[in-house]
């Protein structure tokens, strides 16, 4: 074989290699990318749902505490949410959504409370029953957020993004 030839085919294989490489480096990094901006607004989508929900939990059971009529739309409108949380979220969260609600109805079967109790109960933190819906939530948020943006602290939580 000449060694013309042989020359000539190391540099179209090369360049071919060349070509190859590049091609799989830059569909790689824009599958990469498009994951991750998947992911971010996964995880925004499910913070806006998550911060409605304890928003309309929050004045519903305000209202169950001060009213013994329990307020359909309101009530309604918590179903909605833990069921659009069934779509997106795992169970941990849906569940603690769930109980949440339970929750919120059966206290319009309590007696009214006065400003006196109202306090005790804010002293005592039984005012604070959101805790483990929004734990839950952040650790399934958690997980959501791409580990390219994340860094560990020395105790493993996660601490911030990197941009």
């Amino acid at each position: 074989m000449n060694t013309a030839y042989f020359s000539a085919f190391a540099a179209l294989a090369g360049s071919v290699i060349g070509g190859l490489t590049t091609f799989a480096a830059a569909w790689v990094t824009q599958r990469q990318q498009a994951n991750v901006q998947w992911l971010s607004q996964e995880k925004t989508r499910r913070q806006e749902l998550y911060q409605q929900f304890i928003e309309e939990a929050s004045k519903a059971y305000v209202d169950a505490l001060m009213h013994d009529q329990a307020a359909i739309l309101p009530l309604a409108s918590l179903y909605a949410s833990v069921n659009k949380m069934r779509v997106v979220s795992t169970a941990g969260v849906t569940e603690r959504a769930d109980k949440l609600v339970r929750m919120i109805v059966e206290t319009y079967f309590l007696p009214n409370k006065t400003l006196p109790e109202l306090r005790a109960m804010m002293e005592s933190g039984a005012l604070d029953f959101l805790r483990d819906f929004s734990e839950a939530c952040r650790e399934e948020l958690d997980a959501v957020t791409p580990a390219v943006f994340s860094y560990r602290s020395a105790s493993g939580s996660r601490v911030g993004l990197i941009k």
